[in-house]
């Protein structure tokens, strides 16, 4: 679906009410690894080694599809606590992010319109901290008066590689052009990592103009 602005549905659990134990996948859930792995890990001006957390919670959709996994993808966008509803009537590339980054960064701060909306990709652009176009980062992408919000994972000459969700009615990655860039941003919870976007090969994936 195409992104428009949207009202998030919340779940029980957000209407100021004592939250239930989540079971294994819930946004509690990924309070306490966090914390047991930040009492035993590395300073935290130090970035952390290994896969970025809420890029390996994107990858865990991949290949979802709105209609055909429907029920499916209901569920995971809505284990952080809210959804914005059923991905197959509603625009959820916005959703997609916020629950990549809530349940792998559960202390990282929504601020402002960003925490009221999160389902409007520009609002992303209030998120975290400015970067450069680097592994991880939230890329915010113009697409007429709206917008389109997604993952950075590589480049070519010309484009850049966007790991998402609401692209071709999917999880996907795919190929947007750099000029429609409005911004890029990281974490003001996790250290920035330099790592310069992998170079990719034009014609591995999908150019796409008008992400839906």
């Amino acid at each position: 679906m195409a992104c428009q602005p949207c009202r998030p549905q919340a779940s029980n659990g957000c209407r100021g009410r004592p939250r239930k134990q989540d079971g294994t996948d819930g946004l509690g859930t990924a309070r306490a690894i966090k914390a047991l792995l930040a009492a035993n890990g590395p300073a935290a001006s130090q970035a952390p080694l290994g896969p970025l957390p809420w890029i390996t919670e994107a990858k865990s959709a991949f290949g979802r599809h709105e209609a055909r996994d429907r029920s499916w993808l209901m569920v995971w966008l809505k284990r952080d606590g809210r959804s914005l509803g059923d991905p197959s009537k509603t625009p959820w590339c916005g959703d997609f992010v916020e629950t990549c980054i809530r349940m792998g960064l559960p202390d990282e701060p929504l601020l402002g319109a960003l925490g009221i909306n999160p389902y409007w990709a520009r609002n992303w652009l209030l998120f975290g901290q400015a970067v450069q176009p680097v592994t991880g980062a939230v890329l915010i992408f113009a697409r007429g008066s709206g917008g389109h919000v997604g993952f950075a994972i590589g480049q070519d000459d010309t484009h850049f590689y966007v790991l998402g969700g609401n692209q071709s009615d999917a999880v996907t990655i795919a190929r947007i052009a750099k000029s429609r860039l409005l911004g890029a941003r990281w974490p003001a919870t996790f250290p920035p990592r330099p790592q310069r976007l992998p170079t990719m090969k034009p014609g591995e994936y999908l150019a796409t103009t008008n992400e839906s």
